[in-house]
């Protein structure tokens, strides 16, 4: 009986690595690139759930892109008017300058004194207009409720109506952005 089980068990063997040999002839390899093709072929196209990942992919890449344009915008103007807060915080030391020119400027005894604040006005100006910032408002310019503030009304005649007639604070934009309006008097002449 021992003969028998070992011709047996020698037909199993060999029949195990006949099968294992067709297998190995049969298995196929394929590149990455061959396989991905290969998946395309056999995902229906018409299939919803293919064109609706491919919808989410294509909103996912649109998002991304305006979330980029946004903080470019938002970065450019962050840096165009990052000096803002500390601009208008200076506006009242540029108005106490030019009230004390105006108040001296008759005196003769002030007059070294009235030479040098002018002096250190004039500097002033020209660095806050390095950052950009630029006065709005003159006698006799058209009143603009964008940049103007109307206290009240006045009447020159040798002044056109509805135009600037006096100046009571000066007005200032930082890059076309208004940071104080120039409050003034309007001239009416009716």
């Amino acid at each position: 009986m021992s003969g028998k089980d070992d011709n047996k068990e020698m037909n199993e063997q060999e029949t195990a690595a006949t099968e294992e040999t067709a297998e190995a002839e049969n298995e196929v390899t394929l590149s990455e690139d061959e396989l991905k093709a290969l998946c395309r072929e056999h995902v229906c196209p018409a299939c919803d759930v293919m064109g609706e990942a491919k919808e989410e992919r294509l909103r996912a890449l649109a998002e991304t892109e305006n979330i980029k344009k946004r903080l470019a915008r938002e970065t450019d103007e962050l840096k165009k008017f990052a000096a803002d807060s500390i601009l208008s915080d200076l506006l009242p030391v540029l108005d106490n300058l030019d009230l004390a020119l105006d108040h001296a400027q008759n005196l003769d005894a002030c007059k070294d004194f009235v030479i040098g604040v002018d002096m250190t006005r004039k500097m002033f100006l020209e660095t806050l207009a390095k950052h950009g910032l630029e006065a709005v408002g003159k006698v006799g310019d058209e009143f603009d409720p964008n940049f103007h503030e109307a206290m009240g009304m006045a009447q020159v005649a040798d002044i056109p109506d509805n135009s600037i007639a006096q100046i009571l604070q000066r007005g200032y934009v930082l890059k076309e952005r208004v940071i104080r309006p120039a409050k003034v008097m309007v001239n009416k002449l009716s």
